[in-house]
């Protein structure tokens, strides 16, 4: 079979015709996003030839395109490439790890990756067919993707392996595999927290009225508003969650282009804003905008509220939409994202509060350059979703359901922006609500199946999908996270080298070799991985004291921690590393910021031959972002061996409540 395909290949390029420039590497990777892009260069670091084809002129996607308040819900879930990818960031803004960057900061490093891959990227080409012998595909064949396309054309890649890195599952859908549009009904895969939902967060306070003239339903309903009937809660649907863009405002005066008025503008579309502010008054920017704040004077803001940059139910067509289609939506959402800014910043019917505080910001002039200072990624939150031979549900985000072939991890809420906007009569009366956003958490990190991200078998042999994956519509609102696609990326590269060096199809790969790779060289080019001890590994040891294990405690790294209030008692916990490679470390502990928290944690620092003492004043800690915990280095030391080196922490000097969570031990 082997040698029919490779014989295939060759004739197919024999018979290109003139000027057609076929390609022929050994994985292909479709898709310049984040996932992309480490699949691209885990396949280099794994000695293959390699392509990356990015339909427009940037890589990274959301992560380079706005999204740089990174979604964690872990830290734990985040590993190998994805990890490095974070602390090269830390590197840049002089910290450990950094989890809140600039757009233009984020790019650059995506390309530093592609680079010292030395990874072939073709900028401006987008997908056009796929064609397959069997189940393999066997080339795709490309298009330009604008007039003014940038190098040489490509018409058609052969590859032996293929890696859909789209947020739309463009290749996945033209080598002809199973995928679903939309939520699934509650009763498909026993769920909860699927299909409609009508909840209380990012929600109209009750009657808020929906009609153009207040209680005349003859005139017609606000902009914005569908008429669709409210289904029973549960009901599936083809309904998409809402896109937005990731906002990058400054409010640098000397980095400044105004916020202006953008084409297509009308204020009635901010209508709704308007009434939810007379029902309740905002008192800040946050009222209607999520407005975080990241380095050197800029944001990233998001949606936050009843109506905010969510374009609510206006991307049904989106996922499977041809190009110009696509092109035409992602235009009315920038378009309604810079009206809103537009309106908030000049109208005077927006509270004063909002509307001088907003005018303070502009658009940045140092990022996106080349589009007019506005990101060139809309946020498709989500699209098509592979079925696959596995699907990840509800189940396994709340851990009664366990993969048996795990392979990364997730670790955030199941998280549904609304899907819909409708008029719902409540005690007799008429009220706009918003329907389908579900923000349900609590659980620790859990495992994604190997499975979820290849074809069912006998779909397509030599195709994996680390974005479009196969899960439910509420299950991929917790995986749906920039790191775990980094992740899912170099597992998907790592599974594709693997089928080519066994010439097996992609079902056949052993999930365990990919889990074992991933941890015995997360980078892929030989260095010392860190050892990380967490407090319920049997390396970490209670020596002395009542300490209490809290589960679920908000900042902890992993599923738990370890506490002890010394006003009860002293006490101490011992971490033990597992070292293997003599040399120097540097050791950090991880700290997360508890009420009631110690400012004074003392630690020993063992390396098997000599003791050293550590004592971290937290009065001043800062913690940034999503998690509430954070890496604090206490010491270097160098390590011999053969004795293991330890940490052990205290209650010496604690005025409050001392934790115990993790410790790792970085090879330098």
């Amino acid at each position: 079979m082997r040698l029919l395909l490779l014989l295939f290949i060759s004739v197919c390029l024999s018979c290109s015709p003139a000027g057609n420039q076929g390609l022929q590497v050994d994985i292909c990777v479709y898709g310049g996003t984040s996932a992309g892009v480490m699949a691209a260069y885990s396949a280099a670091k794994l000695g293959k030839s390699v392509v990356l084809i990015e339909p427009g002129r940037h890589l990274g996607g959301l992560t380079s395109g706005g999204l740089g308040y990174t979604d964690i819900g872990n830290k734990y879930a985040v590993t190998a490439l994805a990890l490095d990818y974070y602390r090269r960031l830390g590197k840049h803004y002089g910290t450990f790890e950094q989890w809140i960057f600039e757009p233009h900061v984020a790019e650059n490093l995506f390309k530093e990756y592609i680079q010292r891959g030395k990874v072939q990227v073709l900028y401006d080409h987008r997908l056009k067919s796929a064609e397959k012998n069997d189940q393999s595909i066997t080339r795709i064949v490309l298009e330009r993707s604008r007039a003014d396309a940038l190098g040489e054309p490509v018409e058609a890649v052969f590859a032996r392996m293929f890696i859909d890195a789209t947020y739309e599952g463009d290749l996945m859908a033209k080598a002809g595999v199973r995928y679903t549009i939309g939520r699934e009904d509650n009763s498909q895969y026993g769920e909860t927290w699927n299909g409609v939902q009508l909840l209380d967060k990012h929600q109209f306070p009750d009657d808020i009225d929906p009609f153009i003239v207040p209680g005349d339903p003859g005139s017609g309903l606000v902009w914005g508003i569908s008429s669709d009937t409210l289904d029973p809660a549960g009901t599936g649907d083809k309904r998409v969650q809402a896109y937005n863009f990731r906002i990058c405002l400054t409010d640098d005066p000397t980095n400044q282009v105004p916020i202006t008025r953008p084409p297509d503008y009308d204020a009635s579309r901010y209508e709704l804003l308007l009434r939810y502010f007379a029902a309740s008054p905002p008192t800040s920017l946050w009222s209607c905008l999520k407005f975080d704040k990241m380095p050197n004077h800029k944001t990233d803001i998001n949606n936050n509220g009843p109506f905010s940059t969510d374009m609510i139910g206006m991307n049904y067509d989106y996922p499977e939409a041809d190009y110009e289609t696509r092109a035409a939506v992602q235009l009315k959402h920038q378009y309604y994202n810079q009206g809103l800014l537009f309106f908030l910043t000049q109208d005077v019917r927006v509270p004063a509060v909002v509307r001088e505080a907003l005018q303070k910001w502009g658009y940045p002039k140092d990022e996106y350059t080349d589009n007019d200072h506005w990101s060139w990624q809309m946020y498709v939150r989500e699209a098509r979703r592979m079925v696959g031979e596995y699907v990840m549900t509800q189940a396994h985000c709340e851990g009664r359901e366990v993969v048996p072939d795990p392979i990364a991890l997730a670790a955030y809420t199941m998280d549904s922006h609304n899907c819909n906007r409708l008029v719902i009569t409540k005690d007799g009366r008429k009220m706009v609500k918003n329907e389908g956003d579900v923000q349900k958490g609590g659980f620790p990190p859990y495992p994604i199946s190997y499975r979820s991200l290849t074809p069912k078998s006998g779909e397509c042999s030599n195709l994996l999908v680390p974005v479009c994956l196969s899960a439910s519509h509420i299950a991929f609102g917790s995986i749906r996270m920039e790191p775990v696609f980094m992740v899912l990326g170099q597992v998907s590269a790592i599974a594709a080298a693997m089928a080519i060096d066994g010439n097996i199809p992609v079902q056949k790969v052993d999930a365990g070799a990919i889990k074992s790779l991933m941890e015995r060289n997360p980078l892929l080019d030989g260095s010392v991985p860190d050892v990380i001890v967490d407090n319920e590994a049997p390396a970490c040891k209670v020596i002395s004291g009542n300490w209490e294990q809290k589960t679920g405690a908000r900042g902890n790294y992993n599923r738990s921690l370890l506490q002890i209030d010394p006003k009860a008692g002293s006490g101490s916990v011992s971490f033990e590393a597992a070292l293997t490679q003599p040399g120097s470390y540097e050791i950090y502990a991880y700290v997360p910021k508890l009420e009631g928290g110690s400012n004074i944690l003392e630690y020993q620092l063992f390396n098997g031959t000599a003791i050293q003492t550590a004592t971290l004043d937290l009065k001043q800690l800062e913690v940034a972002g999503q998690a509430s915990g954070t890496w604090i280095s206490i010491g270097k030391m160098d390590w011999s061996g053969p004795s293991p080196a330890t940490v052990t922490v205290n209650t010496t000097g604690a005025d409050g409540l001392v934790v115990a969570d993790a410790v790792q031990w970085v090879f330098r």
